[in-house]
C-alpha cells in the first residue's frame, strides 16, 4: 500500500509539473478572489473593532438633542427619564476663524468641556499637548484633522470671532472625539478639513462668550440595556420642546456614525459579491481543466484500476491535485489580501479618525480563506472525479468515441462557399464543443465585467460632481447665519464686495409623515428670484419650486413611499411646533442626504413667521473674492461659509486618489481573469486538437495556417464575449449601486463609453498575449510524437 501511495504521489507531481502555467493561472484567479475576501474582512474588522473600542472607551452617546437655551435645572428631569443611565450636557456653538496664511473663511464648531474634568459622555482623546487647565484663559483643543490640514502645532495661536467678538486663542492640545470620526460640516457632502474644524473650550469660557451661564444647548444620554430607544427620545422631546429643541435622535442618525456605518455596509457587500465573481470564474476553469485531464488519462485510470487501486484511492489522487492548486491560491490570496487590507486601512485612516486602528487579520479569516478555496475547487472538480469513480476499466481502455462532424449553420444556409476553408473548420470545431465555447465566452465576459465594475465608480463620482456642482449648484459660495435673520441681513450680503447675484434660503427642521413612515429632515425654503441653487429631475431638467406644496428628493420620496399628488403630514421641530398637511408637488434627483423644499411664501405661511432667512447662495466676481472673504469674517451674524470650489478640491484630494488605487487593483484582477480564462481555453484547445493540427502539418498545411485555426477560434470567442461582458458589467454595476444605496449618499448607475472601451482593450490585449504564449507551444509541437498511437 505504501508503494502504491508513493507511486500516485509521484504521478501527482508529474501532473502538476505538466499543468504548470495552467495551474498557476487558475491559482491566480482563485487567489484574487481570496485576496478580495481577506482584504474586505481585514478592513471590515479593522473599522468595526476600532469603532467598538473607541465608542466604549470614550463613552459615545446613544441619544442626542439640541435646543436654544436650557437651564441646568432641567438636568434632573432628564436623569429621571426611565431607562437613562448617563446624561452629559454642554454648550455647542459656531464661530469663525482667521489664519494669517489662509484667506478663505473657516467655520469652527466650538464644544464646551466640563471645567477641567473629563465629560461623562463623548470624551476627547488627547493626541498630543495637554488638557485645558484652570487659571489659563483663551485656550482650546483642536481636532487632529484640522491641525494636519493647516500644519499647525501645539502652542500656535489663531484669531476667532466668537459670538461677534474677536479673540486670540492658543492651541494647547490636539484631540479626537468619537462624535467626529469623520469631520463633515453640516449640509456638506464631503469633509473639508481646511475650512471646517472641531474645537473644545472650557465650559466657563463658552458660557461667558455665549451668555449661557447656568444653561446648556446640547445634551447626550446613554441608556440601560433592554430599554426602548424611541420611548426615551419621545420623553426627551417632551422635556425640551419648550426650549426650542428640534427633536432628539438616536445614534443611527448621528452624522459621523451614519457615514461610518455605511462604509461598513459597503465592505460587507464587497466581501460577498467581489470574491464570488472571482471564485465562480476559478471554479469554471478548474472544472474544465480537471475534466480535460480525466478525459486524457482514461487509459491511465483503467490501468490503475486494473493494478488494484480502489475507486476511493484514485478519486483522492485527483482531489489532491485540485487541493494542491487551491492551497497555492489560498496562500497567494491571503498574503495579497493582508497587504491590500493594510493599504485600505491606511486609506481609511485619511478619512476616519481613530486613536488606534485595530489592524490585523483574525486567524478565522485565514482559515475561512483556505476552506473557501478548497470547497470551491472540490465542487468544481466533483463531476470529473465522480466520472473517474464510475468509469469501468474495460470502457476506460477504449478511446473516447469520435465527435460527430457536420456542416456549420452558415454552411447549411448556403453561405459556405463564401467562407475560407480555415474559417469553416473553426466554426465546425466551435459547433462540436458548444458547451465549452459557451463557458469560455462567459469566462472572458466575466473578466471584462470585473473591469467595468471596478472602474464605473469613478465615472459615477465624476457625474455626481458634475450634477451637484455644475448643473444644480451654480453659486460661488454659500453663507449660513448663526440664527435666522430678517431681510436686512440679506441686503447686507447683497451689497458686499464682488457679489454679482444672490439667492436666499431658509432651513426649518420638520418631521414628515406618510402613514406609519416618517423622517426628520431639514426643509429648505428656496428663494426663486434667481436659480443659483437649482432642483433637477432625472433628465437633468430644472424643477421649479411651486408656490404651495412641497418638493421631495427621490430618496426621501422612496422612503416615505409617496408620489407627486400624495399628501404628507408635516410638523415643525422647534419654534412654534406647528403642523399641517402638505401635498407633494414634485420629486427631484439628489445623490446626498434626505431633503425637501418649499417656496419662501409657503414656508412663511406654514411656520406662521415673517420672512426669515437662514443664509444665501452667492455668485461672486473672482477678482473680489479676497475682499469678500475679509468682510465675511467680520460679520457677526455669519456662522459658516461653504466654498463650492473648495468642496471639489477636497474631493480630489481626499477621495480621487483612493478611488484610482482601487481601480488599479480591479484592472490587475480583471487581467488575471482574462489571461486565466483565455490561456486555459487556448491550452485545452491545443491539447484536444494537437493530433488534428499535427496531421494538417504533415498533410502540407503551413505553420501559419495551422496557427490561424487555433488563434482564430480564440479570437472568435473573445469577440463574442465582448458584448456579453458589457451586459454583465452593467448588470453587476447595478447590483453594486443597489448595495451602496443609503440615506447619506447614493451612487448613480453611470458608465462612460471610455470605461467600456478601456475594459475591452484590456481583455483584447490579455487575449493577444495568451494567444502568443500558446502559439509558441504550437511551434514546438513534436509531429512524430503527437501522431503516435496513445499508449
Amino acid at each position: 500500500m505504501v508503494t502504491w501511495v508513493a507511486a500516485l504521489d509521484r504521478k501527482l507531481l508529474r501532473d502538476l509539473r505538466h499543468l504548470g502555467p495552467q495551474a498557476m493561472a487558475i491559482a491566480l484567479v482563485m487567489g484574487a478572489g481570496i485576496a478580495m475576501f481577506v482584504m474586505s474582512l481585514f478592513a471590515l474588522q479593522s473599522l468595526t473593532q476600532s469603532r467598538q473600542d473607541y465608542y466604549r472607551a470614550y463613552r459615545f452617546g446613544e441619544i442626542f438633542a439640541t435646543a436654544k437655551r436650557v437651564p441646568n435645572s432641567v438636568i434632573p428631569q432628564i436623569q429621571e427619564v426611565p431607562g437613562v443611565s448617563a446624561v452629559s450636557t454642554r454648550i455647542v456653538a459656531a464661530a469663525s476663524l482667521d489664519l494669517p496664511d489662509f484667506a478663505e473663511p473657516i467655520t469652527a464648531r466650538m464644544i464646551s468641556l466640563p471645567n477641567y474634568q473629563p465629560p461623562l459622555l463623548n470624551d476627547v482623546y488627547l493626541v498630543e499637548g495637554r488638557a485645558l487647565e484652570p487659571g489659563h484663559s483663551n485656550e482650546l483643543i483642536a481636532s487632529q484633522s484640522f491641525m494636519e490640514a493647516h500644519r499647525l502645532s501645539v502652542g500656535d495661536s489663531l484669531k476667532a470671532v466668537i459670538n461677534g467678538k474677536q479673540q486670540v486663542m492658543k492651541i494647547v492640545g490636539v484631540g479626537l472625539s468619537p462624535e467626529y470620526v469623520i469631520q463633515i460640516q453640516p449640509g456638506a457632502l464631503l469633509p473639508d478639513y481646511k475650512r471646517f474644524g472641531i474645537f473644545w473650550m472650557s465650559e466657563r469660557q463658552m458660557a461667558a462668550a455665549f451668555d449661557m451661564d447656568g444653561a446648556f444647548n446640547d445634551v447626550s444620554v446613554t441608556m440601560e440595556k433592554g430599554v426602548q430607544q424611541q420611548a426615551v427620545i419621545d420623553r426627551l422631546d417632551q422635556i425640551l420642546e419648550r426650549y426650542g429643541c428640534t427633536g432628539a435622535y438616536g445614534r443611527d442618525r448621528q452624522t459621523s456614525h451614519v457615514f461610518l456605518s455605511d462604509e461598513i455596509k459597503q465592505l460587507k457587500t464587497m466581501a460577498i459579491v467581489a470574491p464570488a465573481i472571482f471564485l465562480a470564474v476559478a471554479a469554471f476553469l478548474m472544472h474544465v481543466v480537471i475534466g480535460r485531464i480525466v478525459g486524457l488519462q482514461r487509459e491511465q485510470i483503467a490501468a490503475l484500476k486494473a493494478f488494484g487501486y480502489s475507486d476511493l484511492e484514485i478519486a483522492w489522487h485527483y482531489l489532491k491535485l485540485v487541493l494542491a492548486v487551491s492551497l497555492v491560491a489560498s496562500i497567494l490570496g491571503i498574503l495579497l489580501g493582508i497587504a491590500m487590507g493594510r493599504g485600505m486601512t491606511q486609506m481609511y485612516a485619511q478619512v476616519y479618525q481613530f486613536p488606534v486602528y485595530e489592524a490585523g487579520v483574525d486567524w478565522r479569516t485565514a482559515v475561512a480563506g483556505f476552506l473557501i478555496s478548497a470547497l470551491t475547487s472540490s465542487l468544481a472538480a466533483s463531476r470529473a472525479i465522480r466520472s473517474v469513480v464510475r468509469l469501468p476499466p474495460a470502457e476506460a481502455m477504449r478511446p473516447e468515441p469520435p465527435a460527430s462532424f457536420r456542416p456549420s449553420l452558415l454552411e447549411r444556409l448556403g453561405l459556405g462557399v463564401w467562407l475560407p476553408q480555415i474559417f469553416r473548420m473553426i466554426l465546425r470545431q466551435l459547433q462540436r464543443k458548444k458547451m465549452k465555447a459557451a463557458t469560455a465566452i462567459l469566462g472572458i465576459a466575466m473578466s471584462l465585467a470585473v473591469m467595468i465594475v471596478g472602474s464605473f465608480s469613478l465615472d459615477a463620482l465624476r457625474y455626481i460632481m458634475k450634477f451637484q456642482f455644475s448643473l444644480a449648484q451654480r453659486q460661488t459660495l454659500a453663507v449660513s447665519f448663526i440664527e435666522d435673520q430678517n431681510a436686512a441681513a440679506i441686503d447686507e450680503l447683497r451689497h458686499q464686495a464682488g457679489v454679482v447675484s444672490l439667492q436666499s434660503f431658509r432651513s426649518v427642521a420638520m418631521e414628515l409623515k406618510a402613514g406609519h413612515r416618517s423622517r426628520r429632515v431639514g426643509v429648505m425654503g428656496l428663494g426663486g428670484e434667481i436659480d443659483l441653487y437649482r432642483l433637477l429631475n432625472v433628465e437633468e431638467q430644472p424643477v421649479d419650486v411651486p408656490h404651495d406644496g412641497i418638493v421631495l428628493s427621490d430618496k426621501l420620496a422612496q422612503l416615505l413611499e409617496v408620489d407627486p399628488g400624495d399628501a404628507l403630514e408635516a410638523k415643525m421641530l422647534g419654534g412654534r411646533r406647528r403642523s399641517g398637511m402638505l401635498v407633494v408637488s414634485a420629486v427631484v434627483t439628489e445623490f446626498g442626504g434626505l431633503n425637501a423644499y418649499m417656496s419662501p411664501a409657503s414656508m412663511a405661511e406654514f411656520t406662521g413667521d415673517q420672512r426669515l432667512y437662514s443664509g444665501a447662495f452667492l455668485d461672486v466676481d473672482n477678482l473680489e473674492l479676497a475682499t469678500l472673504y475679509r468682510q465675511l469674517k467680520e460679520m457677526p451674524t455669519v456662522a459658516g461659509v461653504t466654498i463650492k470650489g473648495a468642496a471639489v478640491r477636497s474631493f480630489e484630494e481626499n477621495f480621487a486618489e483612493n478611488i484610482l488605487t482601487m481601480r488599479t487593483f480591479n484592472v490587475l484582477f480583471s487581467i488575471i481573469i482574462a489571461v486565466g480564462v483565455v490561456y486555459n481555453n487556448a491550452r485545452i484547445s491545443l491539447s484536444e486538437q494537437s493530433r488534428d493540427l499535427a496531421t494538417m502539418r504533415v498533410m502540407g498545411f503551413s505553420r501559419g495556417e495551422v496557427a490561424s485555426i487555433l488563434l482564430g477560434e480564440l479570437g472568435i470567442l473573445t469577440v463574442l464575449a465582448i458584448p456579453v461582458g458589457w451586459l454583465l458589467g452593467y448588470g453587476l454595476a447595478g447590483l453594486f449601486v443597489l448595495g451602496l444605496d443609503t440615506e447619506v449618499y447614493r451612487i448613480p448607475l453611470v458608465i462612460d463609453r471610455s470605461t467600456y472601451w478601456v475594459a475591452t482593450l484590456v481583455v483584447l490585449v490579455a487575449s493577444l498575449l495568451s494567444g502568443l504564449v500558446v502559439l509558441g507551444r504550437l511551434s514546438r509541437l513534436d509531429l512524430v510524437a503527437v501522431l503516435k498511437t496513445r499508449e
